[in-house]
C-alpha cells in the first residue's frame, strides 16, 4: 500500500508538497478502511484528486511514474537522469529534486526517499519502520555509504554492489541487479504492485480477452453487456498474417523471432488494433480483438475495436484494473489519471462504488485516481480525506490540499457546492473581460 508520497521541485511543484493515505479521526464510512493493527492506524483505500486544467493533477501522476521508472528501469551510463525541475522560477534550476515514499509490504512500512540532478544522485535512504522504532538500512551521502547494523552478514556483498554504483544511478536499483535480497521487497513494490494509468493507456495482457474460458475473459464478458456498452462479448477473429497492419520491418521479426508454442501481443496504434501472434504446425496465426452486438433477429455482427467509442475503449482497458483491485487477496495499487475520460458519471460512480464495496479491514488494494467529475465529488460516495484539491498560485507553483484540512468542510456538507464557488480552491480563474468572453455574451453573468 502507498502510505504517504511527497515531492520538491518537480514540474509545477516548487515547493514541498505532501500526500497521505493515513485515515484522519474521521468516522465515515470506516468500515471499509483497511486497519493496521500493529502500527495503530488507518490507510484509505482510495483517493480522488480535484484541481482546475493545469493545476498540477497530472505533475503528481507524472511525478510517481519518475520514481517507478527511476527504480525499476534505471539509468544509462552517461546519460542525464529525466528530472523536471520547477522551471518558473530560475534558482530552483541547480537544485534537486526531493523525493520521499512510504509503502506498506508485508505488513512492513518503509521510507524510501532520494534526492537528484538530472546528473547525479545527491542522497538516498530506505528505512524500515516498526512500531518499536525506525531502522535506517542503508544512507548514501557524498557518495558515501552508511548501511545498518543489522547488515553486517552482506557487508561484502552490500560493499561490492555500492561500488558497482554509478553516480546517476540508484543504489536500490542496483543492488537488486547485484542479487541484493535484502532491498528486493522494495524494488518488486515498484515494479509488481504500482500500476500507473494514463489517460490513454491500453489494457496490457490483453491477449487474456482472446483465451476461451480465460476467468478474465469471462468476467468482462458478464459485465460489459451490464454496462450499457451495447457489446455481448469481446472475441478473437482470425486474420491472414500478412493483412497485418504494421511495417514490413516488424513482420520479418515476427517470422523469425515467433517460434512453436510462442504467443506474441502486438498494438497497432493509432487505430488501436490489438493482435495476437502464435505458430501452430509451422504456420503464424494471428488473432484479432473484436467486439460483438447483438441484431434483432437474435444473431451477433462484429465489430472493431476501434469502431467502439471512446467510452467503450475506456470501459474494456479500466475493467481489468478494478477487478484486480477487487481481489480478495489484491496488494495493487492503481493510479489512474483522468478516470472519467470519456465515461459518464453515473458509471465511473458504479465502478467506485463496486471497488469500495469490497474494502474492508483487512484489504490492501488502493485506487488513486485525478478527475474533473464533480458529481463524484459526494460524501455518501467518499471521505473528506480522500478527496483532495490542486491548486496554482500566481507564480505558477502547485499546491496539495486534503479537503479534511478544511476545518468548516462538515461531514454533513454539501461539499461540491463549496468547491464549485471556489471556497476550496482548486478551480480555472476565467478572466470574464476577455474579448472571447464578451464576444460569447458570457461577460458580467449575460448568457444573451
Amino acid at each position: 500500500m502507498l502510505i504517504s508520497f511527497s515531492i520538491e521541485n518537480w514540474m509545477s511543484f516548487r515547493d514541498k508538497v505532501s500526500f497521505s493515505m493515513i485515515a484522519s479521526r474521521e468516522r465515515q464510512h470506516g468500515q471499509r478502511v483497511p486497519r493496521l493493527t500493529k502500527y495503530k492506524t488507518g490507510v484509505l483505500p482510495v483517493a480522488a484528486i480535484y484541481g482546475g486544467n493545469a493545476s498540477g493533477k497530472t505533475n503528481l501522476f507524472k511525478a510517481l511514474y519518475f520514481v517507478q521508472d527511476l527504480v525499476v528501469k534505471g539509468t544509462h551510463p552517461n546519460s542525464l537522469i529525466l528530472v523536471e525541475p520547477f522551471r518558473l522560477d530560475a534558482k530552483m534550476a541547480d537544485q534537486p529534486t526531493r523525493v520521499a515514499i512510504e509503502l506498506l509490504i508485508d505488513e512492513i512500512i518503509y521510507e524510501f526517499s532520494f534526492a537528484v540532478t538530472r546528473k547525479a544522485v545527491l542522497e538516498e535512504k530506505l528505512t524500515r519502520i516498526t512500531s518499536a522504532g525506525e531502522i535506517v538500512l542503508y544512507d548514501r551521502h557524498d557518495g558515501k555509504p552508511n548501511f545498518a547494523k543489522s547488515l553486517k552478514n552482506n557487508a561484502e556483498l552490500l560493499g561490492f554492489a555500492f561500488q558497482g554504483t554509478r553516480e546517476n544511478q540508484l543504489f536500490l536499483t542496483n543492488s537488486v541487479s547485484q542479487n541484493v535480497k535484502v532491498f528486493e521487497p522494495v524494488y518488486k513494490w515498484f515494479a509488481e504492485k504500482l500500476e500507473l494509468v494514463a489517460p490513454n493507456t491500453r489494457f496490457g495482457p490483453y491477449h487474456q480477452l482472446l483465451k476461451q474460458g480465460h476467468p478474465l475473459a469471462i468476467t468482462i464478458n458478464e459485465l460489459l453487456p451490464q454496462l450499457d456498452t451495447g457489446i455481448t462479448h469481446l472475441g478473437g477473429e482470425e486474420i491472414p498474417f500478412d493483412s497485418l497492419t504494421c511495417p514490413e520491418s516488424m513482420k520479418v521479426r515476427l517470422r523469425e523471432e515467433v517460434k512453436e508454442g510462442v504467443t506474441v501481443a502486438l498494438r497497432a496504434d493509432p487505430m488501436n488494433e490489438r493482435f495476437v501472434i502464435s505458430r501452430k504446425n509451422g504456420e503464424l496465426v494471428v488473432q484479432k480483438l473484436v467486439a460483438f452486438h447483438p441484431k434483432q433477429d437474435g444473431n451477433e455482427v462484429k465489430f472493431e475495436i476501434q469502431e467502439e467509442s471512446d467510452g467503450s475503449q475506456r470501459i474494456i482497458d479500466l475493467l481489468p484494473a478494478f477487478l484486480k483491485i477487487s481481489e480478495r487477496n489484491s496488494d495493487n495499487v492503481y493510479v489512474i489519471d483522468e478516470l472519467d475520460r470519456s465515461l459518464h458519471t453515473l458509471l465511473t460512480r458504479q465502478l467506485l462504488e463496486a471497488y469500495l464495496s469490497n474494502c474492508s479491514h483487512t484489504s490492501r488494494s488502493q485506487l488513486l485516481f485525478t478527475t474533473h467529475d464533480v458529481l463524484l465529488m459526494d460524501q455518501q460516495l467518499l471521505r473528506r480525506d480522500e478527496m483532495w484539491v490542486t491548486e496554482r498560485d500566481s507564480t505558477g507553483n502547485t499546491s496539495l490540499l486534503s479537503f479534511s484540512d478544511y476545518k468548516d468542510v462538515r461531514y454533513d456538507k454539501d461539499i461540491r457546492k463549496s468547491y464549485l464557488q471556489g471556497r476550496l480552491g482548486g478551480i480555472p480563474r476565467l478572466l470574464t473581460g476577455s474579448p472571447l468572453m464578451r464576444t460569447c455574451g458570457l461577460d458580467n453573468g449575460r448568457n444573451d
